[in-house]
């Protein structure tokens, strides 16, 4: 889909990549979704530069996704997508400065993207040309990820409690899911945090941006809220460790608790059911067979090997 923002224009604009389609000469931000070949070719023709195909832009290199070229800036960024849904991924998003217009290309329908779309729609005032449009929307993608991030983080806070409140042999599954979904997104959070700290840093090297002194403080106010964020998403990295940890240790201990008590009423028992097999066994000559006395002094000396072992365990502390 090829859509087109003009200049003080109240919304978008659906663009048909015709044979005769030419771009608007007030044209600030021009956004393709999930385009088309066509799309492609025709938004090429119109700017003068070739734009990256999905497979480049899912490179990792830093020079295949960050690069000035034909007199416009590309730049690509990793951004979080479906962080309320059940698999939340990680997804490239292209940024193209080419003289005062700003050229989106994207796959996937990151929440920012679509907010910061309406409050274009509601104030064109917030999109003069594509530099600062390109700005409010990182804006909008570091204001997105540190909502999740926060969401997250109380998620991970509600879960330590939990650990450590939860009534002993409380099951532990649903805390271990949620914690790992909580490390997953944080983790996702953490690559898209770290991409458009290299996408900021390489922007401030582009001519749109140069002798703008308003345009250069909005990138540096961008910069530190990035890095704010990237702390913060690594303190509550490390928090959710310290609690897998913490858990896994309690599991290990209810364990070792279990496996205690099978341990000492195996060593209780193991003294009576050998007496008892000395005076199974069948043999016509044993002393005792014909003594009155020998069937409780037989109990009693069951009942005494198996009191000696408990209370042996209880004066070293092991019960």
């Amino acid at each position: 889909m090829l859509r087109i923002l003009r200049r003080g224009a109240p919304g978008f604009e659906t663009g048909d990549a015709g044979r005769d389609w030419r771009l608007p000469d007030d044209a600030v931000w021009i956004e393709l979704v999930d385009p088309s070949r066509a799309e492609e070719v025709a938004v090429e023709q119109a700017i003068g530069v070739l734009l990256p195909t999905r497979e480049e832009m899912a490179e990792i290199e830093a020079s295949s996704r960050l690069y000035q070229e034909d007199g416009g800036t590309f730049m690509t960024a990793t951004v979080l997508v479906n962080a309320d849904g059940d698999l939340p991924t990680a997804a490239p998003v292209t940024f193209v400065l080419v003289g005062q217009r700003l050229i989106t290309i994207r796959y996937v329908e990151p929440r920012a993207f679509s907010v910061f779309a309406a409050q274009a729609e509601r104030q064109p005032s917030l999109c003069p040309n594509g530099p600062q449009t390109f700005l409010g929307l990182l804006d909008a993608v570091v204001d997105r990820t540190a909502d999740i991030l926060e969401r997250t983080a109380s998620e991970v806070e509600a879960q330590s409690r939990a650990i450590f409140s939860r009534p002993r042999g409380g099951a532990f599954e649903q805390i271990l899911n949620r914690l790992g979904r909580a490390q997953n997104i944080n983790a996702k959070a953490r690559d898209s945090l770290v991409s458009l700290a290299r996408l900021l840093s390489f922007a401030s090297l582009a001519d749109q941006f140069e002798g703008d002194r308003e345009l250069r403080d909005h990138l540096k106010s961008l910069q530190r809220d990035v890095q704010s964020i990237t702390d913060h998403s690594s303190y509550v990295s490390s928090n959710i460790t310290f609690l897998l940890d913490a858990a896994l240790g309690l599991i290990n201990i209810e364990q070792n608790a279990i496996f205690k008590i099978f341990s000492v009423f195996s060593a209780v028992f193991l003294p009576p059911t050998l007496i008892a097999g000395v005076y199974g066994m069948n043999f016509e000559h044993m002393p005792e067979l014909r003594w009155m006395e020998g069937y409780p002094m037989a109990l009693g000396m069951m009942f005494a090997a198996g009191i000696g072992p408990l209370l042996w365990f209880k004066r070293k502390g092991w019960l």
